[in-house]
């Protein structure tokens, strides 16, 4: 059976590639394979083209156009007034994958994947009143123009306010997310919630806020660590409660309680994949704030993926091999300490050795690893658990967060006894984890005889692949640089995003993390015996060939990795006096 807004002409691939073909456009191998996976996947023969690069989307949809006698609309390069939108209902755009682009007087141009769908543009000349006129533009630019200019989930706002579905079993992305409730209309907030999730998992997001307001209930996704707002229908502030309600019932949380923060989790699995969801709730003046971590069970890498230079990546491996000791990784929220953490477990995890993790909250599952949960109600902090877990044999042990002296005393003394003990702490920098563990009372030897390696570490975008163009440095830039030119390569290139949609016209896509990194020698010992300053132990190290974080990013800004401007966003502070 014919898809809506989907026409014999245009689902015909063999046709369209021959005119493609004549035009000079594919060769007939390229068609070949083009229409091979056609029979595979039934999409489009001119978005399969595209898609695998054969040629591109102006190409083929110019020539489309010419042929089928209708203009070809870019959407990207379209800027649609809000009233033109308002003329289509988002549930018809959805429904039609249509999108209003002109409205000269009576008529309404309308841009679609199939113009000559006659069934399609009557029925919408019928809905609307209007006159309705067909264009051409690629499914891809359709379904991103109705995400942002409607918003995500718009229609199935609407059809909560009708209080009736426009079409029926209306297929939608969020139907691959299993073990979700049959998509009817008794289950359009499971649908919006749904919509959400999908969306950020697309948008490779970290963080969803929902946050509510007087008079809006606000959506941000968090991208390679900065928030952005995401468009969603100004009508979702009259669900607010149902859809915090949805996302408490998926989280197992109660759902009557609205004065407390509650914390729960989510298992979904979109596409194949096994997403994690960390879910936390929170009063406040105009209703509950929700905070979603998305963590996939594969998002945490192997140590010589995190963006370790080779010297550092031998240390790192060096170092956690070593039969006892203590090492700690430092940095702020969310710089990325954790999955070092797990990267590091990974490595050395085998039948061979016992490893126990305290953690709060245990974030990803790791095979053969005893892996135990926080819970204060019942009395169970790092402390308490630490020195349970001593009288279970383990070989490593991993304490999520060393937060006071307490823990601090049981981690090293575990070190001394013959244990490997990795840790966090909330420092500046590498050497700041002396002066902290002094600062809590540990004595100074106690210190300098368990430490092993301390590791100091942040996030830094990516230049984006797609539109990274080489730059010459402004002489600002350069200045700053030549402060280090010892430790960066001599045919040094840099590059910067002009900025597209697949980086959201940031100019970045991805993160990779800086490090810096002190491994104990009898020097910097000496120094913690004599309690020495942080900027002094942080200077022997340097004497002794340690990067700092500066230093190690500008390494990455020669290799053409981040920006200039990326490294000091994250790095400058911590290295001025240096």
């Amino acid at each position: 059976m014919r898809k809506k807004g989907e026409s014999v002409v245009i689902k015909n691939g063999v046709l369209i590639g021959q005119i493609l073909v004549e035009e000079g456009l594919v060769s007939h191998q390229q068609l070949e394979s083009a229409l091979k996976e056609q029979q595979r996947t039934e999409d489009y023969i001119c978005t399969i083209l595209v898609a695998q690069g054969f040629a591109t989307e102006k190409e083929v949809f110019t020539v489309l156009s010419r042929q089928i006698n209708v203009p070809y609309i870019s959407l990207k390069d379209r800027n649609i007034e809000p009233h033109i939108i308002h003329k289509l209902p988002a549930k018809l755009a959805n429904y039609y994958k249509a999108v209003p682009v002109e409205l000269d007087k009576d008529t309404l141009i309308v841009s679609m994947v199939d113009p000559r769908d006659i069934r399609v543009l009557d029925d919408m000349k019928l809905l609307l009143g209007l006159e309705v006129k067909g264009a051409l533009s690629s499914r891809p630019e359709i379904e991103e123009a109705i995400r942002k200019y409607y918003g995500v989930g718009a229609d199935t706002i609407e059809k909560m306010i009708s209080g009736k579905s426009a079409t029926q079993n209306v297929l939608t992305q969020t139907e691959r997310i299993d073990g979700a409730e049959g998509l009817d209309d008794d289950a359009t907030i499971i649908r919006f919630v749904n919509e959400i999730l999908s969306e950020a998992i697309k948008d490779r997001a970290t963080d969803i806020h929902l946050e509510p307001y007087q008079n809006e209930l606000c959506t941000r996704f968090r991208i390679d660590g900065v928030l952005y707002p995401i468009h969603t229908p100004d009508t979702v502030k009259y669900f607010q409660s149902a859809i915090v309600s949805r996302i408490k019932i998926m989280a197992h949380l109660n759902i009557a309680e609205r004065r407390l923060p509650q914390d729960g989790r989510i298992k979904i699995k979109i596409e194949n994949r096994e997403i994690d969801l960390r879910v936390s709730t929170i009063p406040t003046g105009f209703g509950e704030s929700v905070h979603i971590r998305v963590l996939s069970a594969k998002s945490f890498l192997e140590l010589k993926t995190l963006g370790l230079l080779e010297e550092d990546l031998n240390t790192i491996e060096q170092v956690i091999h070593k039969p006892h000791g203590v090492i700690f990784v430092t940095g702020p929220t969310g710089s990325g300490k954790s999955t070092t953490l797990y990267a590091s477990l990974a490595h050395i995890n085998s039948s061979a050795v016992k490893i126990i993790t305290i953690e709060d909250p245990v974030e990803y599952q790791l095979k053969n690893v005893n892996q135990i949960q926080v819970n204060h109600k019942i009395g169970l902090d790092f402390s308490t658990a630490l020195r349970h877990m001593l009288r279970h044999d383990p070989d490593i042990m991993m304490v999520g967060e060393v937060r006071d002296s307490e823990t601090a005393e049981i981690a090293i003394r575990a070190a001394l006894t013959g244990h490997l003990v990795f840790s966090t702490l909330h420092t500046n920098d590498a050497a700041g984890a002396v002066t902290r563990l002094l600062d809590m009372g540990i004595e100074p030897f106690l210190v300098s005889s368990s430490l092993e390696c301390l590791i100091a570490q942040r996030l830094v975008r990516l230049v984006c692949p797609k539109c990274k163009v080489r730059v010459e440095p402004k002489k600002e830039i350069l200045d700053e640089i030549k402060r280090d030119a010892a430790i960066l390569p001599k045919d040094a290139t840099y590059y910067e995003g002009k900025g597209c949609e697949d980086c959201r016209f940031t100019g970045y896509w991805g993160r990779t993390a800086i490090y810096e990194i002190i491994k104990m020698t009898e020097p910097i010992r000496e120094l913690i015996l004599k309690r020495s300053s942080s900027q002094m132990i942080k200077q022997k190290a340097i004497a002794q060939g340690m990067r700092t974080l500066r230093q190690d990013g500008l390494r990455k800004v020669a290799m053409g990795l981040t920006t200039f401007v990326e490294v000091m966003r994250v790095a400058q502070q911590e290295d001025v006096g240096e």
